[in-house]
């Protein structure tokens, strides 16, 4: 979807600030509100997809005004009311109101070493055919969705090269939405930084791609 999350090319948010031998934790707050979302993640109450969509889906203020651990917990909230698991009474007076909702699964404390560890695999057996091919030129659709897209604003409408193939694996679009995980081709799509933002600019930008986001040029 087009919204504050997707800010490649936009100007006028001044500079990324370096921070020198920058800490993990700048509050004491920001470990404890990251191992919430762990752990609601962790209980199989939505996937990766969703919850990225609610992130994407939160007011533009507030996504632009919260730092990275605000951010994950506004959305985690957003999550938590939209399947009912809290209420929106509970979230904003901070007690429980009603009887807990049961979850897929609870991780111990002992358990989560192992499970950030393995990670988790998206590729996905698929019938589709293979559209595309090292070396081919292609071009990013230009597309504008209301849901969930890994296709970013910058890249839409840009030519490139497929420069490699990774096989087929969960479409995030239709994951993002509930929609069950409709695996596609997956390549790497490297654009010019010529082509993305003008003749002065020399660098390449490599892009992670799904097929249905691709035309031959």
């Amino acid at each position: 979807m087009n919204g504050p999350h997707d800010m490649g090319g936009f100007v006028g948010f001044g500079p990324v600030l370096h921070e020198v031998d920058e800490p993990v934790w700048h509050y004491g707050w920001e470990p404890r509100a990251f191992a919430l979302v762990l752990a609601m993640g962790m209980t199989g109450s939505w996937n990766i997809d969703e919850a990225r969509h609610a992130r994407e889906r939160l007011p533009a203020l507030q996504y632009w005004r919260s730092s990275y651990y605000e951010m994950r917990h506004y959305a985690m909230i957003l999550q938590l009311i939209e399947l009912g698991l809290v209420t929106a009474m509970e979230e904003e007076e901070g007690r429980m109101s009603v009887p807990p909702k049961p979850v897929k699964r609870v991780a111990r404390a002992d358990m989560i070493p192992a499970i950030l560890a393995a990670g988790s695999a998206y590729v996905r057996p698929s019938n589709q055919p293979q559209g595309f091919r090292i070396g081919d030129k292609v071009r990013a659709r230009t597309i504008n969705p209301s849901g969930h897209t890994r296709l970013p604003r910058y890249a839409r409408g840009k030519a490139g090269e497929i420069v490699a193939v990774h096989g087929t694996h969960v479409f995030p679009d239709s994951s993002a939405q509930g929609h069950g995980e409709d695996p596609h081709w997956l390549y790497t799509v490297r654009f010019t930084g010529a082509e993305l933002w003008g003749k002065d600019t020399k660098d390449a930008v490599c892009i992670d791609l799904w097929e249905p986001y691709l035309e031959a040029c």
